[in-house]
Protein backbone atom coordinates (compact mmCIF):
# COMPACT_ATOMS: atom_id res chain seq x y z
CA UNK A 1 0.00 0.00 0.00
CA UNK A 2 1.54 3.38 -0.95
CA UNK A 3 2.35 5.65 2.21
CA UNK A 4 3.17 9.15 2.05
CA UNK A 5 6.03 10.16 4.29
CA UNK A 6 5.90 13.53 5.19
CA UNK A 7 9.38 15.46 6.44
CA UNK A 8 9.60 15.96 9.61
CA UNK A 9 10.74 19.75 11.10
CA UNK A 10 13.90 21.05 12.54
CA UNK A 11 11.68 22.70 15.25
CA UNK A 12 13.57 26.37 15.97
CA UNK A 13 14.91 27.00 19.25
CA UNK A 14 13.21 29.55 21.08
CA UNK A 15 15.96 31.82 20.49
CA UNK A 16 16.09 31.36 16.84
CA UNK A 17 12.63 31.88 16.31
CA UNK A 18 11.58 35.29 14.12
CA UNK A 19 11.72 38.50 15.99
CA UNK A 20 7.43 38.77 15.42
CA UNK A 21 6.98 35.22 17.44
CA UNK A 22 9.49 36.32 19.91
CA UNK A 23 7.52 39.69 20.23
CA UNK A 24 4.41 38.25 21.21
CA UNK A 25 5.46 35.29 22.93
CA UNK A 26 3.94 32.84 20.66
CA UNK A 27 3.20 29.65 21.64
CA UNK A 28 0.91 26.28 21.22
CA UNK A 29 -2.57 26.83 22.83
CA UNK A 30 -3.94 23.79 21.89
CA UNK A 31 -2.99 19.86 22.99
CA UNK A 32 -1.24 18.01 20.69
CA UNK A 33 -3.05 14.78 19.10
CA UNK A 34 -3.71 12.05 21.05
CA UNK A 35 -5.27 8.71 20.36
CA UNK A 36 -8.31 8.41 17.34
CA UNK A 37 -9.95 11.23 15.98
CA UNK A 38 -12.33 11.46 12.81
CA UNK A 39 -12.52 14.36 10.51
CA UNK A 40 -14.51 15.20 6.92
CA UNK A 41 -11.45 17.70 6.35
CA UNK A 42 -7.79 17.02 7.55
CA UNK A 43 -5.63 20.00 7.02
CA UNK A 44 -1.84 19.38 7.94
CA UNK A 45 0.13 22.70 8.39
CA UNK A 46 -0.88 25.85 10.71
CA UNK A 47 -0.40 28.55 8.98
CA UNK A 48 -2.03 31.11 6.71
CA UNK A 49 -2.44 28.28 4.09
CA UNK A 50 -4.19 26.32 6.11
CA UNK A 51 -6.11 28.05 8.38
CA UNK A 52 -7.70 30.80 5.89
CA UNK A 53 -8.40 26.81 3.94
CA UNK A 54 -10.07 25.92 7.42
CA UNK A 55 -12.21 29.35 7.75
CA UNK A 56 -13.30 29.02 4.18
CA UNK A 57 -14.43 25.59 4.96
CA UNK A 58 -16.43 26.74 7.43
CA UNK A 59 -17.40 29.87 6.18
CA UNK A 60 -19.05 27.64 2.86
CA UNK A 61 -20.13 24.42 4.74
CA UNK A 62 -20.78 25.38 8.66
CA UNK A 63 -21.15 21.63 9.40
CA UNK A 64 -17.99 20.59 8.13
CA UNK A 65 -15.64 19.16 10.71
CA UNK A 66 -12.23 20.23 9.84
CA UNK A 67 -9.30 19.25 12.06
CA UNK A 68 -5.58 21.19 11.53
CA UNK A 69 -2.69 19.17 12.07
CA UNK A 70 0.48 21.99 12.91
CA UNK A 71 3.93 20.33 13.56
CA UNK A 72 4.93 22.97 15.83
CA UNK A 73 3.06 25.89 16.46
CA UNK A 74 0.33 28.16 14.17
CA UNK A 75 2.65 30.40 12.20
CA UNK A 76 5.99 28.82 13.18
CA UNK A 77 6.73 28.33 9.42
CA UNK A 78 6.91 31.21 6.74
CA UNK A 79 3.51 32.65 8.16
CA UNK A 80 5.48 33.83 11.04
CA UNK A 81 8.93 34.50 9.93
CA UNK A 82 8.49 36.56 6.86
CA UNK A 83 8.87 40.37 5.87
CA UNK A 84 5.44 41.72 7.06
CA UNK A 85 4.72 42.99 3.11
CA UNK A 86 1.27 43.36 2.33
CA UNK A 87 0.79 44.29 -1.30
CA UNK A 88 -1.64 42.99 -3.91
CA UNK A 89 -0.95 40.92 -6.66
CA UNK A 90 -0.66 43.65 -9.60
CA UNK A 91 2.83 43.37 -9.24
CA UNK A 92 3.11 40.01 -10.87
CA UNK A 93 0.21 40.71 -13.25
CA UNK A 94 2.36 40.03 -15.86
CA UNK A 95 3.79 36.58 -14.43
CA UNK A 96 0.46 35.35 -13.54
CA UNK A 97 -1.21 36.38 -17.10
CA UNK A 98 1.30 33.60 -18.58
CA UNK A 99 0.05 30.98 -16.31
CA UNK A 100 -4.05 31.34 -16.15
CA UNK A 101 -4.70 34.53 -19.19
CA UNK A 102 -4.68 37.90 -18.93
CA UNK A 103 -8.49 38.51 -17.40
CA UNK A 104 -8.38 35.97 -15.41
CA UNK A 105 -5.03 37.45 -14.28
CA UNK A 106 -6.46 40.92 -13.56
CA UNK A 107 -9.13 39.19 -11.44
CA UNK A 108 -7.01 37.37 -9.19
CA UNK A 109 -5.11 40.56 -8.84
CA UNK A 110 -8.47 42.09 -7.92
CA UNK A 111 -9.41 39.52 -5.42
CA UNK A 112 -6.00 40.28 -3.64
CA UNK A 113 -7.47 43.78 -3.30
CA UNK A 114 -10.39 42.77 -1.79
CA UNK A 115 -8.07 40.46 0.50
CA UNK A 116 -6.34 43.64 2.06
CA UNK A 117 -9.53 45.32 2.56
CA UNK A 118 -10.81 42.03 4.15
CA UNK A 119 -7.81 42.46 6.68
CA UNK A 120 -8.55 45.83 7.06
CA UNK A 121 -11.60 44.94 8.47
CA UNK A 122 -10.54 42.09 10.77
CA UNK A 123 -8.64 44.63 11.95
CA UNK A 124 -11.53 47.33 12.56
CA UNK A 125 -14.00 45.41 14.09
CA UNK A 126 -11.32 43.64 16.65
CA UNK A 127 -11.35 40.53 15.30
CA UNK A 128 -7.75 40.35 15.03
CA UNK A 129 -4.69 42.63 16.15
CA UNK A 130 -2.52 42.61 13.50
CA UNK A 131 -0.78 45.96 13.47
CA UNK A 132 -2.02 46.40 9.75
CA UNK A 133 -0.69 49.70 8.36
CA UNK A 134 -1.57 50.73 4.65
CA UNK A 135 0.80 53.08 3.86
CA UNK A 136 1.75 51.83 0.73
CA UNK A 137 4.40 49.21 -1.00
CA UNK A 138 7.34 50.83 -2.72
CA UNK A 139 8.53 49.40 -5.05
CA UNK A 140 12.17 50.42 -6.18
CA UNK A 141 15.32 50.67 -8.24
CA UNK A 142 18.54 52.00 -6.22
CA UNK A 143 20.93 50.66 -9.33
CA UNK A 144 21.15 51.83 -13.10
CA UNK A 145 20.41 47.94 -13.52
CA UNK A 146 17.45 47.85 -11.29
CA UNK A 147 15.51 51.00 -13.28
CA UNK A 148 12.09 50.14 -14.76
CA UNK A 149 11.99 46.55 -13.21
CA UNK A 150 8.41 47.25 -12.75
CA UNK A 151 7.43 48.19 -16.23
CA UNK A 152 5.97 45.71 -18.01
CA UNK A 153 3.30 44.63 -14.51
CA UNK A 154 2.73 48.36 -14.55
CA UNK A 155 1.91 48.61 -18.45
CA UNK A 156 -0.30 45.80 -18.01
CA UNK A 157 -2.67 46.92 -15.01
CA UNK A 158 -2.67 50.62 -16.75
CA UNK A 159 -3.84 48.45 -20.32
CA UNK A 160 -6.62 46.63 -18.17
CA UNK A 161 -7.98 49.79 -16.18
CA UNK A 162 -6.24 49.04 -12.72
CA UNK A 163 -3.77 51.89 -12.15
CA UNK A 164 -2.99 51.12 -9.08
CA UNK A 165 0.70 52.46 -8.99
CA UNK A 166 1.86 55.65 -8.59
CA UNK A 167 5.44 56.99 -9.97
CA UNK A 168 7.83 58.00 -7.31
CA UNK A 169 11.33 60.21 -7.71
CA UNK A 170 14.11 60.39 -5.74
CA UNK A 171 13.13 63.39 -3.56
CA UNK A 172 9.44 61.78 -2.14
CA UNK A 173 11.09 58.00 -1.92
CA UNK A 174 14.20 59.82 0.09
CA UNK A 175 11.21 61.96 2.35
CA UNK A 176 9.12 58.31 2.69
CA UNK A 177 12.03 56.42 3.78
CA UNK A 178 14.94 58.64 5.04
CA UNK A 179 16.99 56.89 2.62
CA UNK A 180 18.71 58.18 -0.20
CA UNK A 181 19.40 54.51 -1.60
CA UNK A 182 16.88 54.51 -4.21
CA UNK A 183 15.78 57.12 -6.34
CA UNK A 184 13.06 56.01 -8.49
CA UNK A 185 9.89 53.66 -8.45
CA UNK A 186 6.62 53.15 -8.26
CA UNK A 187 3.84 53.35 -4.91
CA UNK A 188 0.83 50.62 -4.90
CA UNK A 189 -0.85 53.19 -2.32
CA UNK A 190 -3.78 50.46 -0.98
CA UNK A 191 -1.06 48.61 0.81
CA UNK A 192 1.61 48.18 3.51
CA UNK A 193 2.95 46.26 6.26
CA UNK A 194 1.51 43.87 9.33
CA UNK A 195 2.74 42.13 12.16
CA UNK A 196 3.08 38.50 10.78
CA UNK A 197 2.84 36.30 13.64
CA UNK A 198 -0.20 38.57 14.81
CA UNK A 199 -1.99 37.28 12.46
CA UNK A 200 -0.95 34.34 12.59
CA UNK A 201 -1.91 33.67 15.61
CA UNK A 202 -5.00 35.56 15.14
CA UNK A 203 -6.29 33.43 12.39
CA UNK A 204 -5.59 30.41 14.78
CA UNK A 205 -8.00 31.73 17.12
CA UNK A 206 -10.62 32.79 14.91
CA UNK A 207 -10.40 29.32 13.32
CA UNK A 208 -10.77 27.82 16.85
CA UNK A 209 -13.87 30.19 17.49
CA UNK A 210 -15.62 29.10 14.30
CA UNK A 211 -15.27 25.29 15.45
CA UNK A 212 -12.01 24.30 13.71
CA UNK A 213 -10.28 21.74 15.73
CA UNK A 214 -6.63 22.60 16.05
CA UNK A 215 -3.39 20.30 17.23
CA UNK A 216 -0.28 22.04 17.43
CA UNK A 217 2.75 20.03 17.86
CA UNK A 218 1.66 17.29 16.18
CA UNK A 219 3.89 17.04 13.11
CA UNK A 220 2.32 14.12 10.80
CA UNK A 221 4.56 11.52 10.30
CA UNK A 222 3.05 9.83 6.91
CA UNK A 223 -0.83 9.32 5.37
CA UNK A 224 -2.04 6.35 4.10
CA UNK A 225 -4.57 7.30 1.05
CA UNK A 226 -7.61 5.49 0.33
CA UNK A 227 -11.46 6.53 0.33
CA UNK A 228 -10.88 7.68 3.78
CA UNK A 229 -7.04 8.63 4.51
CA UNK A 230 -5.04 7.97 7.73
CA UNK A 231 -2.99 10.60 8.82
CA UNK A 232 -0.17 9.22 11.86
CA UNK A 233 1.36 11.18 14.14
CA UNK A 234 3.55 10.16 16.91
CA UNK A 235 0.46 10.26 19.29
CA UNK A 236 -2.45 9.65 17.45
CA UNK A 237 -3.83 9.35 14.08
CA UNK A 238 -6.84 11.44 11.89
CA UNK A 239 -8.98 9.35 9.39
CA UNK A 240 -10.48 11.54 7.27
CA UNK A 241 -12.57 11.60 3.84
CA UNK A 242 -10.70 14.53 2.70
CA UNK A 243 -7.04 15.77 3.00
CA UNK A 244 -5.84 19.33 2.07
CA UNK A 245 -1.17 19.76 2.43
CA UNK A 246 -0.78 23.14 3.43
CA UNK A 247 3.08 22.36 4.56
CA UNK A 248 4.57 24.74 2.24
CA UNK A 249 8.10 24.41 1.62
CA UNK A 250 7.77 21.00 3.65
CA UNK A 251 5.29 19.55 0.16
CA UNK A 252 8.90 18.69 -1.14
CA UNK A 253 8.97 15.68 0.67
CA UNK A 254 7.17 14.18 -1.89
CA UNK A 255 8.50 13.25 -5.08
CA UNK A 256 5.53 14.13 -7.62
CA UNK A 257 5.66 17.60 -5.98
CA UNK A 258 9.48 18.47 -5.50
CA UNK A 259 9.53 17.53 -9.92
CA UNK A 260 7.54 21.68 -9.58
CA UNK A 261 9.40 22.50 -6.23
CA UNK A 262 12.19 24.20 -5.13
CA UNK A 263 13.01 25.51 -1.73
CA UNK A 264 15.89 28.56 -1.11
CA UNK A 265 16.56 30.79 2.14
CA UNK A 266 15.59 34.04 2.93
CA UNK A 267 17.56 35.66 5.98
CA UNK A 268 15.76 38.69 8.01
CA UNK A 269 16.94 41.10 11.13
CA UNK A 270 15.40 43.04 13.18
CA UNK A 271 17.45 46.09 14.55
CA UNK A 272 17.08 47.62 18.20
CA UNK A 273 13.93 49.78 18.48
CA UNK A 274 15.38 53.55 17.50
CA UNK A 275 12.16 55.81 17.38
CA UNK A 276 13.83 58.92 17.80
CA UNK A 277 16.65 57.89 14.80
CA UNK A 278 13.86 56.75 12.28
CA UNK A 279 12.18 60.29 12.90
CA UNK A 280 14.74 62.42 12.86
CA UNK A 281 15.51 61.08 9.36
CA UNK A 282 11.68 61.29 7.99
CA UNK A 283 10.87 57.52 8.06
CA UNK A 284 8.09 57.11 10.07
CA UNK A 285 4.86 55.87 8.63
CA UNK A 286 4.37 51.80 7.87
CA UNK A 287 5.02 51.57 4.40
CA UNK A 288 6.59 48.22 2.99
CA UNK A 289 9.60 48.84 0.53
CA UNK A 290 11.49 46.88 -1.88
CA UNK A 291 13.98 47.42 -4.25
CA UNK A 292 14.62 45.62 -7.12
CA UNK A 293 17.50 43.18 -7.53
CA UNK A 294 17.22 39.95 -8.43
CA UNK A 295 18.28 38.59 -4.67
CA UNK A 296 15.04 40.53 -3.54
CA UNK A 297 15.64 42.96 -0.72
CA UNK A 298 12.60 44.34 1.58
CA UNK A 299 12.33 46.18 4.36
CA UNK A 300 10.19 47.97 7.04
CA UNK A 301 9.76 50.05 10.54
CA UNK A 302 7.83 49.01 12.96
CA UNK A 303 5.74 50.74 14.95
CA UNK A 304 7.49 50.88 18.16
CA UNK A 305 10.79 51.81 15.32
CA UNK A 306 12.57 48.69 15.04
CA UNK A 307 13.73 47.94 10.89
CA UNK A 308 12.52 44.86 9.99
CA UNK A 309 15.51 44.23 6.91
CA UNK A 310 15.45 40.85 4.94
CA UNK A 311 17.14 39.44 1.98
CA UNK A 312 16.89 36.31 -0.18
CA UNK A 313 20.05 34.08 0.81
CA UNK A 314 20.80 32.28 -1.99
CA UNK A 315 20.82 29.00 0.27
CA UNK A 316 19.61 26.29 -2.10
CA UNK A 317 17.95 23.03 -0.22
CA UNK A 318 19.23 19.68 -1.81
CA UNK A 319 16.15 17.61 -3.14
CA UNK A 320 14.50 20.25 -0.64
CA UNK A 321 15.40 18.79 2.34
CA UNK A 322 16.42 21.54 4.81
CA UNK A 323 17.02 21.43 8.67
CA UNK A 324 17.82 23.95 11.52
CA UNK A 325 20.27 26.32 8.86
CA UNK A 326 17.03 27.28 7.72
CA UNK A 327 15.94 28.42 11.03
CA UNK A 328 18.96 30.72 11.45
CA UNK A 329 21.81 31.42 9.27
CA UNK A 330 25.82 30.51 10.81
CA UNK A 331 26.48 33.95 9.73
CA UNK A 332 23.67 35.48 11.54
CA UNK A 333 22.11 37.84 8.64
CA UNK A 334 25.90 39.51 7.85
CA UNK A 335 25.01 40.25 4.21
CA UNK A 336 21.50 41.76 5.57
CA UNK A 337 23.28 43.52 8.06
CA UNK A 338 26.19 44.76 5.27
CA UNK A 339 23.17 45.89 2.98
CA UNK A 340 21.18 48.03 5.93
CA UNK A 341 24.32 50.06 6.56
CA UNK A 342 24.20 50.54 2.31
CA UNK A 343 20.91 51.99 2.43
CA UNK A 344 20.85 52.79 5.99
CA UNK A 345 24.47 54.57 6.62
CA UNK A 346 22.57 56.32 10.12
CA UNK A 347 22.14 53.03 11.35
CA UNK A 348 25.86 51.43 11.40
CA UNK A 349 25.31 51.72 15.51
CA UNK A 350 22.67 50.46 16.11
CA UNK A 351 22.66 47.29 17.55
CA UNK A 352 20.84 44.01 15.48
CA UNK A 353 19.00 42.25 17.91
CA UNK A 354 17.08 39.37 16.34
CA UNK A 355 18.27 37.98 13.18
CA UNK A 356 16.82 34.33 11.60
CA UNK A 357 15.41 32.82 8.18
CA UNK A 358 13.20 30.43 7.00
CA UNK A 359 12.28 28.33 3.55
CA UNK A 360 10.43 29.68 1.00
CA UNK A 361 8.31 27.10 -1.72
CA UNK A 362 9.08 28.32 -5.07
CA UNK A 363 7.71 27.27 -8.16
CA UNK A 364 9.40 27.99 -11.88
CA UNK A 365 6.42 30.00 -13.03
CA UNK A 366 6.52 32.01 -9.43
CA UNK A 367 2.67 31.60 -9.27
CA UNK A 368 1.58 29.76 -6.90
CA UNK A 369 -0.68 25.82 -7.99
CA UNK A 370 -3.25 24.03 -6.48
CA UNK A 371 -4.20 20.36 -7.52
CA UNK A 372 -4.95 16.91 -5.56
CA UNK A 373 -2.10 14.35 -6.24
CA UNK A 374 -2.00 12.24 -8.98
CA UNK A 375 -4.40 9.18 -8.49
CA UNK A 376 -5.54 10.33 -5.29
CA UNK A 377 -8.51 12.68 -5.76
CA UNK A 378 -9.25 13.48 -2.06
CA UNK A 379 -5.79 14.40 -1.48
CA UNK A 380 -4.92 18.33 -2.36
CA UNK A 381 -2.08 20.71 -1.66
CA UNK A 382 -1.30 24.56 -2.40
CA UNK A 383 2.24 25.75 -2.97
CA UNK A 384 4.33 27.87 -4.60
CA UNK A 385 3.25 31.35 -3.11
CA UNK A 386 7.28 32.20 -3.49
CA UNK A 387 7.27 34.35 -0.30
CA UNK A 388 4.63 36.89 -1.67
CA UNK A 389 1.91 35.19 0.48
CA UNK A 390 -0.52 37.58 2.52
CA UNK A 391 -2.43 39.07 0.34
CA UNK A 392 -2.59 36.20 -1.63
CA UNK A 393 -3.46 33.41 0.70
CA UNK A 394 -6.65 34.23 1.49
CA UNK A 395 -7.29 33.36 -2.38
CA UNK A 396 -5.51 30.20 -1.86
CA UNK A 397 -7.83 29.36 0.72
CA UNK A 398 -10.85 30.02 -1.56
CA UNK A 399 -9.34 27.63 -4.29
CA UNK A 400 -8.80 25.02 -1.79
CA UNK A 401 -11.84 25.06 0.36
CA UNK A 402 -13.76 24.59 -3.06
CA UNK A 403 -12.05 22.10 -4.33
CA UNK A 404 -12.30 19.92 -1.34
CA UNK A 405 -16.61 20.79 -1.25
CA UNK A 406 -16.43 20.16 -4.98
CA UNK A 407 -18.39 22.97 -5.57
CA UNK A 408 -18.28 23.66 -9.83
CA UNK A 409 -17.52 27.62 -8.99
CA UNK A 410 -14.74 29.96 -10.37
CA UNK A 411 -12.24 29.06 -7.62
CA UNK A 412 -12.16 25.19 -8.17
CA UNK A 413 -12.31 26.15 -12.30
CA UNK A 414 -9.16 28.84 -11.75
CA UNK A 415 -6.29 28.36 -14.36
CA UNK A 416 -4.14 28.25 -11.39
CA UNK A 417 -5.49 24.52 -10.42
CA UNK A 418 -3.55 21.63 -12.72
CA UNK A 419 -0.02 20.94 -12.10
CA UNK A 420 0.31 19.08 -15.41
CA UNK A 421 0.18 22.24 -17.19
CA UNK A 422 3.69 23.76 -14.53
CA UNK A 423 7.32 23.51 -15.61
CA UNK A 424 9.10 20.52 -14.01
CA UNK A 425 12.66 20.91 -13.08
CA UNK A 426 15.62 18.92 -13.53
CA UNK A 427 16.16 15.62 -11.35
CA UNK A 428 18.77 15.56 -8.37
CA UNK A 429 21.85 16.17 -8.24
CA UNK A 430 21.70 17.99 -11.45
CA UNK A 431 19.23 20.43 -10.35
CA UNK A 432 20.89 21.74 -6.99
CA UNK A 433 24.22 21.98 -8.49
CA UNK A 434 22.79 23.86 -11.27
CA UNK A 435 21.03 26.34 -9.35
CA UNK A 436 23.62 26.83 -7.01
CA UNK A 437 25.79 27.90 -10.10
CA UNK A 438 22.77 30.16 -11.38
CA UNK A 439 21.98 31.48 -7.20
CA UNK A 440 26.19 32.23 -7.10
CA UNK A 441 25.99 34.31 -10.60
CA UNK A 442 22.72 36.19 -9.25
CA UNK A 443 24.76 37.08 -6.17
CA UNK A 444 27.53 38.10 -7.86
CA UNK A 445 25.77 40.17 -10.56
CA UNK A 446 23.66 41.60 -7.83
CA UNK A 447 26.91 42.93 -6.22
CA UNK A 448 28.47 44.05 -9.39
CA UNK A 449 25.08 45.73 -10.14
CA UNK A 450 24.20 47.17 -6.89
CA UNK A 451 27.27 49.61 -7.62
CA UNK A 452 26.64 50.36 -11.09
CA UNK A 453 29.30 47.66 -12.68
CA UNK A 454 28.31 45.37 -15.02
CA UNK A 455 28.94 41.69 -14.35
CA UNK A 456 31.22 39.58 -16.57
CA UNK A 457 29.59 37.83 -19.16
CA UNK A 458 29.60 33.98 -18.54
CA UNK A 459 27.68 35.67 -14.95
CA UNK A 460 25.12 37.63 -16.71
CA UNK A 461 24.47 34.19 -18.17
CA UNK A 462 23.92 32.37 -16.06
CA UNK A 463 22.38 34.49 -13.80
CA UNK A 464 19.93 34.96 -16.89
CA UNK A 465 18.72 31.11 -16.46
CA UNK A 466 17.05 32.10 -13.08
CA UNK A 467 13.65 31.36 -12.71
CA UNK A 468 10.62 33.97 -12.94
CA UNK A 469 10.38 37.84 -13.92
CA UNK A 470 13.31 39.05 -16.26
CA UNK A 471 13.40 42.80 -16.08
CA UNK A 472 11.92 44.96 -18.68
Amino acid sequence: MTTFRLRQPAVALPSDRSFWLQDIGADAVTEPLQGNQRAEVLIVGGGYTGLWTALRIRELAPETRVVVLEADLCGSGASGRNGGQVHSWFAELDQISAVVGLEEARQLCADTVASIAELKTLQRDGTIDMDLRLDGWLWTASSIAQEGAWDKAVGMAAAVGENRFKPMMAEEIERRTGSSASYVGVVETNAGTVHPAKLAVGLRDLALARGVTIHERSPVLDIEPGRICKARTAQGTVQAEKVVLAANAWLSALPELRRHLYVVGSEVIATAAVPELLDSIGWRDGASICDAQAQVLYYQRTSPGRVVFGRGSGTVAFRGNFGASFNRSPQHGRDNVRELHRVYPSLRGVAVEYDWSGPIDCVPEHVPVFDHLRGYPNIFYGMGFNGTGIAQTPIGGRILASLVLERKDRWSASGLVGIERRMSLPPEPFRYLGAKLVRGAVRRKNEAEIHNRKADRITNLLAGLKPGRRKK
